[in-house]
């Protein structure tokens, strides 16, 4: 039996933009027709689950957790410092909350990656590889892909719930406002069979970005309307069935059909894969699972918990993988924010103070302290990252916004340019998340034609733990 290593101390990792948050998942038709465990089965060790949040857009370090003071006026930006819990630990004032939180957490400020182009960064950082993948389309996934780290953990763990995946997606897929997917989000080579579970609840939207409905922006304030609605799958039993009898029939296809609209948006992409018979089986499991069904129903939980995570798509994704991760998921991604959210090009500093920083902080700070009180925070994993950092010079592109931003560009030095010591590498970010589910470093997956891939390409980043 493998011994998994073991990760005691949540940290957070911020490499310039490319945030990291270390603090402290194949598919439906895979799932068996099982009443729900009473308790979700352990990982060995302290090995347990990741929630990795990904800031599509890539954050700015300057405005986020390495603000520069000393620096002339070009590249420091609007916003003042403030002092965190830790003694010599400063970040942006607009983060209030997490600074009160700073002891349960560590700043990595070195994470780089050589490409400065969206598709390839999100490649990069949803997939823990640096080199493109042979072929590489940046407008579109492909077969040849790297598998994302979300795939990984579907393929290479397993579920501590009988129905639930090891590895969970939400609340959408990332997708340019063109209407384009962005590669680097799929398990591309591992094939498609091993995908994470993707819930859609939140609609596309191609003209509006943020935490809607509080904090919905558009970066060129084109004054588009957005009416969208967050909307988990709908685990609902049919009136009069209850758990037992329903779980443990399977020629209910009658009494599905009302489910199969609400349940299209979370399964549509495994119908490529497995037969309907088979999704059937999964769903009934789902719609028997009353933890499951707790777990998706963040919308209507006590407001109490609401208020504190925040009434909006941040704060509600965040509850949601809070809950996953109790009911047995392995991985939770949580994309705060779809492609281009974070991409502050202009307006940046209206757009940070207003929209972004304020629910990320909120609701960040609740799952932290859930975590914390419920004993979890030991046994997860918190990943925050964006696809890469901002240029340290503040730049302005009047044809496209009417206020100034950054460019993109890696990591922090001085004036938050360059790494300035001990550099890390997105295969490090990677490592550093199979380690903490206990995935041994000699592990390999297999391909259609039983050619073994090394899973790990790099070393977890030291001083975690």
């Amino acid at each position: 039996m493998y011994r998994h290593p073991i990760l005691p101390r949540r940290a957070m990792l911020q490499a310039g933009s490319i945030g990291l948050l270390g603090l402290g998942m194949n598919h439906l038709a895979g799932l068996r027709e099982a009443s729900a465990a009473p308790h979700p089965r352990q990982l060995p060790g302290n090995a347990k689950a990741c929630i990795y949040i990904f800031l599509s857009g890539g954050l700015a370090q300057h405005d986020s957790f390495d603000p520069k003071p000393d620096a002339p006026d070009t590249i420091r930006g609007e916003f003042r410092p403030i002092a965190t819990r830790t003694p010599g630990i400063q970040i942006c004032e607009h983060l209030p909350l997490l600074a009160e939180r700073s002891n349960q957490w560590a700043l990595v400020r070195s994470l780089t990656h050589p490409s400065n182009d969206h598709s390839a960064g999100h490649m990069i950082m949803l997939s823990g590889r640096t080199p493109l993948p042979p072929g590489f389309n940046a407008s579109k996934p492909l077969r040849s892909d790297w598998p994302s780290i979300a795939a990984i953990a579907n393929a290479a763990t397993t579920s501590r719930s009988d129905n639930l995946p090891p590895a969970v997606v939400l609340p959408e897929r990332l997708v340019h406002n063109s209407g384009r997917v962005i590669p680097g989000q799929f398990a591309g080579l591992m094939g498609s069979h091993r995908e994470p579970w993707f819930i859609d609840a939140a609609p596309f939207h191609s003209k509006s970005y943020g935490a809607f409905p509080e904090y919905a922006f558009d970066h060129q304030e084109r004054g588009d309307k957005d009416d969208r609605v967050f909307e988990a799958p709908n685990l609902s039993l049919p009136q009069g069935i209850d758990p037992p009898r329903f779980s443990g029939r399977t020629n209910l296809l009658a009494t599905l059909q009302s489910q199969r609209a609400a349940l299209d948006s979370a399964a549509s992409h495994n119908a490529q894969t497995g037969t309907y018979d088979r999704l059937r089986q999964g769903v009934i499991s789902l719609l028997a699972d009353e933890r499951i069904k707790h777990a998706f129903d963040v919308t209507r939980a006590d407001e109490r918990v609401q208020e504190r995570y925040g009434q909006n798509s941040f704060g509600w994704s965040l509850l949601m993988a809070r809950r996953l991760v109790e009911a047995g998921v392995n991985l939770v991604q949580v994309n705060l924010g779809n492609n281009e959210t974070w991409d502050t090009h202009g307006e940046a500093f209206p757009h940070l103070k207003d929209k972004l920083l304020p629910p990320t902080d909120r609701a960040l700070s609740a799952l932290i302290d859930d975590l914390s009180e419920s004993g979890l925070l030991e046994s997860t994993l918190i990943v925050m990252a964006g696809e890469f950092g901002r240029t340290p010079k503040i730049t302005h592109l009047p044809q496209h916004y009417k206020l100034p931003g950054r460019d993109q560009i890696g990591s922090s030095d001085r004036i938050g340019g360059y790494p300035a010591s001990e550099p890390q590498t997105p295969e490090n970010m990677a490592a550093t998340i199979y380690q903490a589910l206990g995935i041994p470093r000699t592990a390999a997956w297999h391909d259609e034609a039983d050619r073994p891939h090394h899973i790990y390409h790099g070393e977890p980043i030291a001083g975690l733990a």
